[in-house]
């Protein structure tokens, strides 16, 4: 854009004092933070170096100076940085702290290793239970949380607690600090010397904060701290786009910016200049249905287009059927598949659709490293058992499904390469119930051997007992069961149809073979249609946007409940709609995994006379 609106306008020559800038998808807020930046240097004599520029990201605060210094066209000593780097530079100067003194991301998992092998604590899947973890120790630290009042999402709040206070006393015991403690020791330091604060906020008279959505409690009480006491914090954001709860950013913060600075102006960017008007009204139909927001009216700068698509299908087969030939046909009419975006609410949804497209030989490009659906443990518990069933008898494997449902197997039985059925007996012979256990699963594997896969799912499901050790699973975890299951029931799907165990894995090795092919390809050249989650197409752009499964469950998540939380869920489909430019495609369907599934209440702003709209792929 080479002129700026008026709303635009006043927010790049506003200068002293708070101001909120309510910046809509493709209103344009980089040009407003760097045309404001370069505007208080050019025309209101500040120094570049009192100018703080924050965003969430490396790469957005690579993208924003880039931005500026082309603008600028010279170099001038702007700040711009991450929160963490920005705090951190306080930290080195204050303690000349080194960057080898931050924990990488792998220890983190080690340590915490340590501490669960420690505690000897059954964790299923152990790298999902590690990031469980990670995500709650950050969310404490980051919302400044007493562990007195804190209840686990993860496990007991007791295991929770022990876990959270080992982990802290390893990383003193090792000099060492996490990401999150970055932001705590900037605290405490700012808190504790109103000299070397006084010195930052000498330093940082102007801040400018990119994404202001996403701030969590404790980086405000920072940033409240350096700005003040001139209080020039210009920041952007859309309250509506707050989708990041889970990793500590809370939507309030921003919702009661303009009570913390009563004397702050507010500006609402009311143009998108991305979308056309029928997306534009269709999104803004959506996210007014929340409560807790910033009333907005937002235009289109565009033409009219061509209305939204709403469609339910019977089920996802026939979903991504109607998808992969949808986009075949666009490609063939001249539209590279790079314009296209699938968009699902998590990377375990997108499994059937890439599996279509492999079908169909649609190249693509996955933004997240969606895992292959047989590299999950449960899969991989279920495998185990046939391959025990057909001979297996190699310690790992038995040890992986022994007590799964609970056998009381001890690991002191399990003291050979191989494991023999007969040695096993033998040992527990003096004990009866335990004999008649390892009797029962000897049993059960012979009964498996001959069985087709699909019928094998079922019965170690259902008479071996897989199903009630996931459902005690998550009593423990503090899961849903149904998060479970749909792994279960997902995966038996794939196994209908084939006859032999051999045949089944024969498939899986294909399917995770191109998985793994598809994302080296990703790596090297980015092409062919991008499937990704609704949390990382933030800030991204499509020509066409299809967003899959918008069911009860999916879209909003099963695990949310409240008001707040279903409330987010309601932003990132609204992140999602607005992320398509020029066609958007919003498709559901009436079976999920064999079983009835609603149509999610979200689109229930959209339907209008949906009835009159096609049903199904004809």
């Amino acid at each position: 854009m080479t002129e700026w609106n008026e709303a635009q306008t006043k927010a790049i020559t506003h200068k002293d004092g708070p101001m909120m800038v309510l910046a809509g998808p493709g209103s344009g807020k980089t040009t407003v933070i760097t045309e404001r930046t370069k505007y208080l240097i050019e025309h209101c004599g500040v120094k570049p170096s009192n100018i703080l520029v924050i965003t969430f990201t490396k790469a957005a605060a690579a993208e924003m100076k880039e931005r500026f210094l082309k603008l600028a066209g010279r170099s001038l000593p702007v700040s711009f940085g991450t929160f963490h780097a920005v705090f951190f530079t306080i930290l080195k100067h204050a303690y000349s702290f080194r960057a080898g003194c931050i924990l990488p991301e792998h220890k983190k998992y080690d340590l915490l290793r340590e501490i669960i092998m420690d505690r000897d604590l059954e964790t299923g899947d152990e790298p999902d239970f590690l990031r469980s973890l990670i995500s709650e120790i950050s969310l404490v630290k980051g919302q400044l949380l007493s562990m007195d009042y804190y209840h686990s999402q993860s496990c007991a709040d007791s295991v929770f607690q022990l876990i959270y206070k080992q982990y802290n006393e390893k990383l003193r015991k090792n000099q060492w600090m996490d990401f999150d403690d970055i932001l705590v020791y900037t605290y405490s330091l700012l808190k504790e010397r109103e000299d070397l604060l006084a010195a930052w906020q000498n330093k940082f008279q102007y801040i400018l904060i990119d994404e202001f959505q996403d701030i969590s409690p404790i980086q405000y009480e920072i940033i409240k701290m350096l700005a003040a006491p001139r209080n020039n914090l210009f920041i952007v954001g859309d309250d509506d786009q707050s989708i990041y709860r889970f990793r500590g950013a809370k939507p309030e913060i921003m919702l009661g910016f303009p009570k913390d600075y009563k004397d702050s102006e507010k500006i609402q960017l009311d143009v998108n200049y991305r979308s056309s008007p029928e997306i534009v009204e269709a999104s803004q139909k959506v996210i007014r249905v929340n409560k807790k927001r910033f009333d907005k009216e937002i235009r289109s700068c565009r033409d009219r287009e061509v209305p939204i698509e709403l469609r339910t299908f019977k089920n996802q087969q026939e979903e991504c059927t109607y998808v992969a030939k949808r986009l075949r046909d666009e490609y063939e009419k001249g539209h590279p598949y790079e314009e296209s975006s699938i968009l699902v609410r998590t990377n375990l949804g997108a499994r059937t659709m890439l599996g279509k497209l492999m079908e169909y030989n649609i190249p693509f490009t996955v933004k997240d490293g969606i895992p292959s659906l047989f590299e999950h443990w449960i899969a991989r518990d279920i495998i185990d058992y046939m391959r025990m069933a057909l001979g297996d008898r190699r310690r790992s494997t038995f040890l992986r499904i022994m007590n799964r449902p609970k056998r009381y197997i001890s690991r002191e039985y399990i003291d050979q390469p191989e494991i023999s059925f007969e040695d096993l007996k033998e040992k527990t012979r003096d004990k009866e119930w335990l004999y008649d256990y390892i009797d029962e699963l000897e049993e059960d594997l012979r009964l498996l051997k001959d069985m087709m896969p699909f019928l094998a799912v079922t019965y170690i499901r259902k008479s071996v007992g897989y199903n009630a050790f996931l459902s005690e699973y998550a009593r423990i975890r503090k899961l849903k069961e149904e998060e479970l299951t749909d792994v279960l029931e997902e995966l038996q799907e794939t196994a209908r149809g084939y006859d032999t165990y051999e045949e089944w894995f024969d498939f899986m090795r294909r399917y995770t073979e191109e998985l793994k092919a598809q994302s080296e390809s990703r790596n090297q050249g980015k092409q062919g249609v991008v499937i990704s989650t609704l949390h990382s197409a933030k800030g991204l752009e499509y020509e066409r946007v299809f967003l899959i499964d918008v069911n009860d469950g999916v879209i909003p998540y099963k695990k949310a409940v409240k008001t707040e939380e279903l409330e987010e869920e309601r932003r990132m489909f609204y992140v999602g709609m607005t992320r398509a430019k020029k066609y958007l495609h919003v498709f559901s369907v009436e079976k999920m995994y064999n079983k009835d599934s609603k149509v999610s209440d979200f689109i229930l702003p959209l339907e209008g006379k949906r009835r009159k709209q096609q049903k199904g792929a004809q």
